[in-house]
């Protein structure tokens, strides 16, 4: 698998295995099944894992625990997350602290290579309209206890999820210090479908290109947007969820799959892994399967500009 360089922390390879397929978010999956998909991840060239607390209760990271039993192998790395919503600015450090200690529980670690905020960002006194965590709270206490974590060795560096409001997640990223890591929508419909919980357009390739221009990593998210990018929703949705609705937008676009005699997934993956400072797209795969899919998608390589260019007129972006 290709190697990419990792904003300016480390070499990393071009998938990164994601805890939601693992901890049972995308579907039903077992435990011993989740397992023999990590160690295929790693076997497979896969050296970045992503997992968080929020993954099935904790499933995504007790399943890398029971693989690896607190021994990665080497050059495989792991982040994880934290989500704070609104907590007062006095009770940030304990609270990342405690979540950490508790993910390194399960994990059977004592350490992760990067540890992400997993709470939107939101404007200062919009507490009532939005769910998530102040823009001062972040800058007066989530960023120093996330430099003081680093300090002390228990991680390796802090990053956010980046699926909030852009205008206050742009702020956040410019900011100084500026996260080392980020991660962003990154799929042809540029949708962030049921994480859209705001009114501002959702503007994911803005976020990118100014995590970019800071030198941070940038791991794609939401390749299939939660599998409206695929040949068929594998879950029951209502009429009027935006996955199905995204799906519905996506018919042009699994059209060109199949005429170029590809899966939508795997032409979704090819997308996401073309797009412009994005470092590492993170698999959502609960399965082997999947995860094979998936790797031979990144073994055939970039999409050229045509063909890009292409599903984008298709899809109205």
């Amino acid at each position: 698998m290709k190697t990419r360089t990792f904003g300016s922390l480390w070499p990393v390879s071009a998938l990164t295995l994601g805890g939601g397929g693992i901890g049972q978010v995308w579907g039903a999956t077992t435990r011993d099944e989740a397992i023999a998909t990590t160690r295929e991840a790693v076997e497979a060239g896969i050296t970045m894992l992503d997992v968080a607390p929020l993954y099935g209760q904790g499933e995504a990271e007790s399943v890398i625990g029971a693989t690896f039993g607190g021994k990665l192998p080497q050059g495989v790395r792991i982040s994880t997350k934290c989500r704070l919503e609104n907590l007062p600015a006095s009770e940030i450090a304990a609270a990342l602290e405690t979540s950490l200690r508790e993910s390194f529980d399960r994990l059977k670690l004592e350490y992760v290579d990067v540890l992400f905020l997993h709470s939107q960002t939101i404007p200062d006194g919009a507490e009532d309209q939005y769910q998530g965590t102040p823009f001062g709270v972040f800058r007066e206490a989530v960023v120093p206890a996330f430099l003081k974590l680093r300090e002390r060795g228990l991680i390796g560096a802090w990053g956010m999820s980046a699926i909030g409001l852009p205008s206050i997640l742009i702020q956040a990223i410019e900011g100084d210090p500026a996260p080392q890591a980020v991660q962003a929508i990154a799929n042809c419909l540029d949708s962030p479908g049921g994480l859209k919980r705001f009114d501002e357009p959702a503007r994911p390739r803005d976020i990118i290109s100014a995590a970019g221009r800071k030198g941070a990593a940038v791991m794609g998210i939401r390749a299939v947007q939660a599998g409206a990018l695929t040949d068929a929703l594998d879950r029951p949705l209502a009429e009027d969820h935006p996955e199905v609705a995204d799906f519905n937008r996506a018919a042009p676009f699994r059209a060109i799959a199949k005429e170029i005699g590809e899966s939508a997934a795997a032409l979704a993956h090819r997308y996401s892994l073309s797009m412009q400072d994005v470092d590492t797209v993170v698999l959502g795969v609960k399965n082997r399967q999947e995860l094979r899919e998936c790797v031979e998608a990144e073994a055939r390589g970039p999409l050229d500009a045509e063909l890009i260019q292409r599903i984008d007129q298709a899809v109205g972006r």
